[in-house]
């Protein structure tokens, strides 16, 4: 994106400098990085990111208005519907597709997908650190937004996380997380907050309060950083000792409801320069013409399962329940990092804080070579995986 600074970044990597920021970054905390990192950041150019910050401005109106609510009132499925909503997720992001127009070579951001969810806010505080430690990379260049410090970063995490509570009632929450492939963000968060990653299959409840164990004691948890994918629950039959339905005496953050508000659902709704056309399977009366433009995704999934990129009207008139899929334009990701042997595409994630409003801290970004970003689609290339964007601050 800036090309004095790719030009100079390229020149001075090595694979030997490669492999020590690894090993740095995979012995810093208790669990290594289980997916792939990328050689490099992306550097961002002032022009992309007032784009960027414009399609953020725009998105966060909508999302911000009653009318979003209203049309979102519908988006939890029954069973998983939770008592105790909150008026706004603390936590969401705006994912982006860098595209470029062919006829003037300006590169501008495509909304891909949004999620009212933590992604690897903890992490990516430690991977510009150490990102820094081992490239040589110019001091006023930074991944934070909003003059965002690191230091401010980490304080506004522990506001929203732990708040008053001792961070010894606070848990973030998964399924079995030491197994899960963003295990290292789990790392990173307690040595930043203190707080204990727990299984929810430990997690014990009496009269409507949540216990964990630890050294063989009872802790009461009085708050979540929630980080289960509750229709991952159904697909893994996973078991647990509470009832989802039952009013507890605990507060969610962010409450577990807003994964399905701020979400595939919401993509039909959202409009706008930045978002590509979207529509619920179930009001299409006739089919786009040109349906090689577009992808099918199924509502309530992640990780990109179950999305189809060759969409035929068969395999449209084949699905039994319309009403839980999306067909969305495709989007043609840019070329965009030069590579010493192809361009890497690339998506980044806004990630926003909601204090009295959203406030956009963060990003983080996902390179590839593939067809699709996901990690089966990149076997055995280099220069794709996991990043960050740097901007002049």
């Amino acid at each position: 994106m800036i090309p004095e600074l790719r030009k100079k970044f390229n020149s001075e990597f090595t694979q030997q400098k490669y492999e020590v920021f690894l090993n740095d970054l995979n012995t810093s905390l208790k669990y290594p990085v289980d997916f792939r990192v990328s050689e490099t950041p992306l550097f961002l150019s002032n022009e992309l990111k007032n784009k960027l910050l414009y399609a953020c401005d725009e998105l966060c109106k909508q999302v911000m208005s009653n009318d979003f609510k209203v049309k979102m009132e519908n988006a939890v499925p029954s069973h998983l519907n939770i008592p105790g909503e909150t008026d706004h997720p603390e936590f969401f992001v705006f994912d982006f597709a860098i595209c470029k127009n062919n006829t003037t070579g300006e590169f501008y951001p495509k909304l891909i997908e949004l999620q009212g969810f933590p992604t690897l806010y903890g992490y990516q505080y430690f991977f510009e650190q150490i990102l820094k430690k081992h490239f040589n990379i110019p001091e006023n260049f930074t991944q934070y937004f909003n003059k965002v410090s690191p230091h401010e970063y980490v304080k506004m995490l522990k506001e929203i996380i732990v708040a008053d509570a001792d961070p010894a009632n606070v848990i973030l929450l998964e399924i079995e997380p030491e197994k899960q492939k963003t295990r290292v963000d789990f790392a990173a968060t307690e040595k930043l907050l203190g707080i204990k990653e727990v299984c929810i299959s430990d997690v014990i409840e009496r009269r409507k309060v949540l216990y964990y164990k630890k050294n063989g004691k009872e802790i009461p948890i009085e708050r979540i950083y929630n980080r289960v994918i509750f229709d991952e629950l159904s697909r893994t039959n996973a078991k647990f000792n509470f009832d989802l339905k039952e009013e507890l005496n605990v507060t969610w953050v962010p409450h577990p409801n807003w994964f399905y508000k701020m979400s595939k659902y919401s993509l039909p709704v959202l409009k706008g320069e930045f978002v590509p056309k979207c529509f619920y399977l179930r009001d299409i009366k006739s089919y786009p013409d040109d349906l090689e433009n577009y992808v099918l995704k199924p509502l309530f999934s992640f990780a990109g399962l179950g999305v189809n990129v060759d969409v035929t009207k068969k395999m449209l008139d084949e699905i039994k329940d319309p009403e839980n899929y999306i067909l969305q334009e495709k989007v043609e990701y840019a070329q965009l990092i030069e590579t010493p042997d192809n361009y890497s595409k690339v998506e980044i994630r806004m990630m926003f804080i909601w204090q009295d409003k959203p406030i956009l801290v963060n990003n983080l970004v996902r390179q590839s070579k593939g067809k699709m970003m996901g990690v089966d689609f990149n076997k055995n290339k280099t220069w794709v995986g996991g990043s960050t964007a740097l901007h002049k601050s």
